[in-house]
């Protein structure tokens, strides 16, 4: 290669992205912009940092390494083990745990290192099933929790409640090696006390995944299950408001150990670098007094939007919630949940669908779950979450005139804070504090 070929080749090397590869760049700001352009009320969803998104981007991404700080299978540096070390301690600190694996790529990732870690294939799982509101690396056949383990599920009551006297009863039966406390979609509180004395009673160990409140737990608004449960597992992103990966934390010296070998080299080998930066940075912010500010918020707006909701006319499961989502019956409406999600994705709002007791599969659900954690880093308040509840509604209604309910929805957006100006890419913009008093929202549109 010529000194002109090598020169242009350098320059290619360290271009920024939109030189480089300008249809990559292009994807990532109408990404970029779709995301900060509509009203989100996924429940999985919500905004990082400048600073997380500066970690996890950032030279680590030239490092390789496999196993733990201070003891590496592959590669090592003094400067990755201590950052590794730090994101560990903020986890145990946040969470009051003893022991943090902040490795797992993902929530489910972390749930099978806990299996691996309790079970021996054909072992009995209990754990709450998909359409009571669980999640589906609980034991779901579709998934290598149900393939590899024996899973049994217990139920929720009529009221939507968790049926405990099932679970006890269903425990005394099966005699499971692990009972499972947690899900998706599940709207209330766990007695995390008295799942545990269960799992004592038939000998079996209790894992609590608490992806979708780990803000909550943090912030000391959502029982902690760690003075109970022998392992707890948890997202990093959603509602604790962190990069995506996963966490497992245990107060149990030996489970530690055989969680930290079933995750490396069981499972996974080398560790993305980048985002457990992110995570330390995420977990940091969690110890600051604002997060918990924001976590007060984030439940109120939640109970908020559940109440007007319901004043809509609206099924809501349980009547209310104690996390921060909703679980909305579309089944009185003449919808499903996926179709229901559609109506709302056409009216610039994100929702998930999720199914509802009885329901065969997520192909049939029949729930919409509606989250308050994203809207509420953009400066949501109780009023703005009885608008977006009279959006929901009207969208929602048979003929109803989703452009008009669009047009309302993006004026709202354009007032809150982190808006992408079309003339910008807003990727490594900060999410700005919401202004000390944001414009009352307009009138619900007409039907």
């Amino acid at each position: 290669m010529d000194e002109r070929g090598d020169d242009d080749g350098q320059r290619h090397f360290h271009a920024p992205l939109a030189q480089a590869d300008a249809a990559v760049a292009r994807l990532l700001a109408l990404e970029s912009r779709r995301l900060v352009g509509r009203l989100e009320l996924g429940a999985s969803e919500n905004y990082v940092s400048l600073a997380q998104q500066q970690a996890s981007a950032s030279a680590l991404g030239n490092v390789t390494v496999e196993g733990y700080p201070g003891a590496r299978f592959l590669g090592t540096s003094p400067y990755v083990d201590a950052l590794e070390q730090l994101a560990i301690e903020r986890a145990c600190r946040v969470f009051g745990a003893r022991h943090a694996n902040v490795q797992p790529h993902s929530g489910t990732q972390a749930n099978q290192a806990v299996f691996m870690a309790v079970l021996r294939p054909g072992d009995c799982v209990l754990a709450m099933g998909l359409a009571d509101g669980g999640h589906f690396s609980h034991g779901d056949p579709a998934t290598l929790s149900g393939q590899r383990y024996r899973a049994v599920h217990y139920g929720v009551r009529a009221d939507g409640f968790i049926d405990e006297d099932e679970l006890q009863a269903l425990a005394r039966q099966h005699r499971p090696r692990l009972i499972v406390a947690g899900g998706s979609a599940y709207p209330r509180a766990i007695d995390f006390a008295r799942l545990a004395a269960i799992a004592r009673e038939v000998g079996a160990r209790l894992m609590a995944d608490i992806a979708h409140v780990a803000g909550l737990v943090a912030a000391g608004l959502f029982p902690n299950p760690l003075p109970h449960a022998d392992a707890v597992t948890t997202t990093t992103y959603k509602n604790l408001r962190g990069v995506r990966g996963g966490l497992v934390l245990t107060m149990d010296d030996a489970l530690a150990r055989r969680v930290d070998e079933a995750l490396c080299p069981t499972l996974q080998g080398t560790p993305i670098l980048g985002l457990v930066a992110g995570k330390a940075v995420a977990l940091g912010e969690a110890l600051t007094p604002a997060y918990a500010d924001y976590h007060r918020r984030v439940l109120a707006n939640a109970r908020a939007l559940a109440a007007a909701l319901q004043a809509q006319g609206l099924h809501v499961q349980t009547g209310g919630t104690d996390v921060p989502f909703a679980v909305v019956d579309v089944r009185p409406l003449g919808l499903d949940g996926r179709r229901a999600a559609a109506c709302l994705d056409a009216c610039g709002i994100g929702a998930n669908a999720v199914p509802l007791p009885g329901d065969a599969d997520f192909a049939r659900a029949s729930g919409l779950r509606l989250g308050t954690s994203a809207v509420t880093t953009r400066g949501f308040g109780a009023v703005d979450c009885a608008q977006a509840a009279a959006w929901v509604a009207a969208a929602l209604q048979p003929g109803s005139d989703h452009a008009h309910i669009a047009e309302a929805v993006a004026a709202r957006v354009r007032q809150l804070p982190f808006y992408a100006d079309p003339e910008r890419d807003p990727v490594h913009h900060p999410i700005r504090p919401a202004a000390a008093a944001l414009s009352r929202p307009t009138d619900p549109p007409r039907r």
